[in-house]
């Protein structure tokens, strides 16, 4: 498998998406991260955040 260098969307930095981690979102059934971690983690945050009050 090896280690993969993808581009984030979000920030356009490269991140490595390591065989540990292939194999972990293998198993899982998830689809390749097309965001690097910091970008996910904002993201994951945003939605948190915005969908209290909504009721």
């Amino acid at each position: 498998m090896g280690d993969k260098k993808i581009k984030c969307i979000d920030c356009h930095k490269d991140f490595i998406f390591s065989t540990g981690e292939q194999e972990f979102f293998e198993e899982k059934g998830y689809s390749e991260p097309i965001r690097c971690k910091d970008c996910r983690s904002k993201r994951k945050s945003e939605k948190r955040t915005s969908g209290f009050g909504r009721y």
